[in-house]
């Protein structure tokens, strides 16, 4: 076999039609994000404190995710923002950057698992925590194996529920704010309850960016499936351009319609239990019934889907990562119909971590995985406003013209740095109370910074091995590699 052969049999097959990528684009935020944690927002900093946060993050993802797509137009490749990172920053960059979202993905995968669980006991109280994680595990380790285009049709289909569930709640709850569903017009009313709109401060606002953030990661996964869309330098601007829509649509005006309609002062929302999600209490007070069960399915698809999109993200950057050395070897083979094969299942044996939920109690891990692959999610943001900001300067440095770009981000470059500071305020922040008691939390601050730590021994370690360097803006290589 020629070495040409050799290389096409080793190529991920662009299976991914336009209608995929839009859907994986638009149903990418929607999860447990937006239909659980967004009521714990709202409690915390009150209705206009909890809107300001989403919408600060909602920007600053808007200026990531076109800088991201003006790269992965013109340089669609799997490894997407760490082979950006190895081409115009610096090579140990890109390796950290690889690992940190290989097991930013990885852990969500457990995360999600043990979410899983406790949706599933909704139903059966009494089961075991095994069973549920178990065959939650496998759906999403078959979806993934058959092919690229089985993970874009369940994709597909996962994200329109999720969008359809959005409109009809944002429709249902305007209806009953303006007194057409429901009994008697609320108004406007509860954004003067208490101290609202603002809650706690600005500190207070801070503190739930986290969740905020966490609620949009996944938007970057359009980058990695560039590689295996069919026509990169057409669909992904078009996928992008819905990004910002999609986050006014579905988060600001969610949040509106639950913080209008649920007083911030109501303790249930608070609460991570899906009968007392903030979507469920609006459908009951609209007098839909079984509201609860029917958001716990729907809450299933979106646990189920991001876990399926944690697995294919991951999965990606670690086959990416084993082709060009910066992962062992047998992790880089795709069998015949363009499946990392070793990659998916050792990314999918690190989902057994959720198995821990047998031993420690649902909950109580469930928050740690979340928090603990939160950080990695940040660092990965850092690292793409980085690779467009030095992306667009070396183009320029090399003399090429910026109107052959398939796609051209707004506002440059005040987007990239934006993003940029805001992920470091977000990182540094994100735990800052651990820190302001009598006595610091160091378990607290363990779990919430240890993505920081590793992320730095990854990148630290690998310049001090191999003697990297920053790539000059005029040496920085513009060639597609797939």
């Amino acid at each position: 076999m020629t070495k040409q052969a050799e290389n096409q049999n080793n190529q991920l097959k662009r299976g991914l039609k336009a209608r995929h990528l839009s859907m994986i684009s638009l149903g990418g935020t929607i999860g447990t994000g937006l239909f659980l944690a967004s009521g714990g927002a709202i409690h915390t900093a009150g209705p206009g404190g909890a809107l300001a946060a989403y919408a600060a993050i909602g920007i600053m993802v808007y200026f990531l995710m076109t800088g991201l797509a003006e790269m992965a137009a013109f340089m669609p490749v799997a490894g997407s923002f760490r082979v950006y990172a190895n081409k115009f920053v610096d090579p140990a960059f890109g390796f950290a950057l690889g690992w940190n979202y290989w097991y930013n993905w990885a852990i969500t995968i457990a995360a999600e698992l043990s979410a899983a669980v406790l949706i599933m006991k909704f139903w059966f109280p009494d089961s075991p925590s095994s069973l549920w994680s178990g065959i939650c595990l496998i759906i999403m380790f078959l979806l993934n194996y058959l092919s690229v285009k089985g993970f874009g049709e369940a994709e597909f289909w996962f994200s329109l529920i999720k969008v359809i569930t959005v409109i009809i709640f944002i429709i249902v709850g305007s209806l009953m704010i303006f007194g057409i569903m429901g009994g008697k017009a609320i108004g406007f009313g509860n954004f003067t309850v208490g101290d609202a709109p603002f809650h706690g401060g600005f500190l207070t606002i801070l503190g739930i960016f986290m969740a905020a953030g966490f609620s949009f990661q996944g938007t970057e996964l359009l980058g990695i499936a560039a590689g295996e869309s069919e026509n990169p330098r057409k669909t992904i601007p078009k996928a992008i351009r819905q990004v910002f829509w999609r986050i006014i649509l579905f988060y600001i005006l969610a949040i509106l319609v639950i913080a209008l309609i649920i007083p911030y002062t109501n303790s249930s929302l608070l609460s991570s239990n899906v009968a007392v999600s903030p979507f469920t209490l609006v459908f009951q007070k609209a007098g839909l019934a079984f509201s609860a069960s029917v958001m716990n399915a729907i809450i299933l698809t979106a646990v189920l889907s991001a876990g399926n999109s944690g697995m294919y993200a991951s999965t990606r950057m670690l086959w990416d990562m084993a082709r060009e050395g910066k992962a062992p070897r047998f992790l880089g083979k795709l069998d015949k119909r363009g499946v990392p094969v070793n990659a998916l299942i050792v990314t999918a044996l690190v989902g057994t971590l959720a198995f821990l939920t047998t031993f420690f109690g649902d909950g109580a891990v469930y928050v740690w995985l979340l928090n603990a692959s939160g950080m990695s999610g940040f660092i990965a943001w850092v690292g793409i406003a980085i690779c467009h900001y030095r992306f667009r300067k070396a183009y320029v440095a090399q003399g090429r013209d910026l109107n052959e770009l398939p796609y051209r981000s707004k506002w440059f470059p005040f987007g990239p740095l934006f993003a940029l500071v805001i992920c470091i305020v977000i990182i540094l922040g994100q735990n800052y109370t651990a820190f302001t008691g009598s006595s610091i939390n160091w378990s607290g601050a363990l779990v919430s910074y240890i993505g920081l730590p590793l992320f730095l021994i990854f990148w630290l370690g690998h310049k001090y091995m191999y003697k990297t360097k920053m790539v000059p803006l005029k040496e920085c290589d513009f060639e597609n590699e797939l």
